[in-house]
C-alpha cells in the first residue's frame, strides 16, 4: 500500500463504519465513541469540513473539522492508519484543511502521544485551552 497513490479530497460526509474503521486503525478509537454508531453518525453528518486520504478508494486518513471558514476551524479528529504513519499524510490532511478555510485559525487538541508532533510541523503550542465535559460542573455565580 505504501507505493499506491494517495488521493486527498474534501468529502461532505463519511459513512460511520468507514470512520470507525480508520479510527481503530489509527489508535484514535481509544478516545472516541466508536461503540456508539449513532453518535459517530452525528459526528460524520454534522462536521462542516471533512478532508480524506484514500488509497484505491479505501479510507486511510481523515481530518474532521467544525468551522465557520473565516475565523476558526477546530480540527476535532486527525486519524491516519498506523501502518501509513510517518509518511506525511497527517501533515497533508492538516494542510488541505487549512486550504479550505485559509482565513480561519486552525485549532486542535492533541492526543497525548502526538503532543510533540504538531510543533515539528510548524504549529504553535497554546496553553490557554479549557474543557467542560459536564454542564453540572459549571460553577455559576449566584
Amino acid at each position: 500500500m505504501a507505493h499506491a497513490e494517495i488521493i486527498y479530497a474534501r468529502e461532505l460526509t463519511l459513512h460511520p463504519d468507514e470512520f470507525i474503521d480508520v479510527l481503530k486503525r489509527s489508535t484514535l478509537a481509544e478516545r472516541r465513541p466508536v461503540d456508539d454508531v449513532e453518535r459517530i453518525r452525528g459526528m460524520c453528518q454534522n462536521a462542516s469540513l471533512i478532508v480524506t486520504a484514500r488509497v484505491d478508494g479505501k479510507l486511510v486518513g481523515v481530518a474532521r473539522s467544525i468551522t465557520d471558514f473565516v475565523y476558526c476551524t477546530y480540527l476535532s479528529d486527525l486519524a491516519v492508519d498506523e501502518s501509513l504513519q510517518k509518511q506525511g499524510i497527517g501533515t497533508r490532511l492538516i494542510k488541505e484543511t487549512k486550504l479550505h478555510s485559509p482565513q480561519a485559525k486552525l485549532i486542535l487538541l492533541s492526543a497525548p502521544a502526538a503532543v510533540n508532533y504538531y510543533p515539528k510541523i510548524g504549529m504553535t503550542r497554546h496553553d490557554n485551552c479549557f474543557l467542560l465535559d459536564n454542564v453540572n460542573d459549571l460553577k455559576i455565580a449566584e
